[in-house]
């Protein structure tokens, strides 16, 4: 089993919900284990900015998929929760990224790791340090860029829909 992690996000329904119901699904893909999940920090919309805000968060996983069939996975939670293709960096249902695989850089037409945006998006650092602030990513901890990017008040960390998404997980 490989260590990996995932940036989840959600601006359109009951996005916590979305994402209760995304972290099951994948706990529900043979191969795929979750390991922790972060807090959830509403985020404002980055790209295209005319839609509701985000909800996310980051998961760790342990998986035995090669990154090729985690991202399948992922595509298919999401196909399966609904997510429509819309515009890019658009409104949606769920949105499920692979983020890092541990031990693993590679750069493939559908798939890049690390993820090529993701030091710049402070809605994916934040909960990203929250879980594995010393994973190291280029010649710098998660922690380190985190930091490097700065507060953002963009990016808030959201309690209430972060006790509502541990809640939702839990419930029999």
């Amino acid at each position: 089993m490989t260590s990996a992690c995932l940036g989840l996000g959600a601006n359109l329904g009951d996005r916590a919900a979305q994402l209760a119901e995304a972290l099951l699904r994948l706990g529900a893909v043979d191969g795929i284990h979750l390991v922790a999940v972060s807090p959830v920090y509403r985020t404002a919309p980055w790209g295209v900015e005319e839609q509701p805000d985000f909800l996310n968060l980051c998961v760790r996983i342990e998986t035995g998929l090669a990154p090729p069939a985690l991202l399948a996975a992922c595509k298919g939670v999401e196909a399966a929760m609904g997510r429509q293709v819309r515009e890019r960096w658009g409104p949606r249902e769920i949105d499920v990224d692979v983020l890092l695989v541990a031990g693993v850089e590679m750069e493939t037409p559908g798939l890049t790791l690390p993820h090529p945006r993701m030091l710049q998006r402070r809605f994916v650092l934040a909960p990203l340090a929250d879980l594995v602030p010393d994973w190291i990513v280029g010649e710098r901890t998660i922690g380190e860029h985190a930091v490097e990017l700065g507060a953002d008040d963009l990016c808030e960390w959201d309690e209430p829909e972060s006790a509502r998404v541990q809640m939702l997980l839990s419930a029999p």
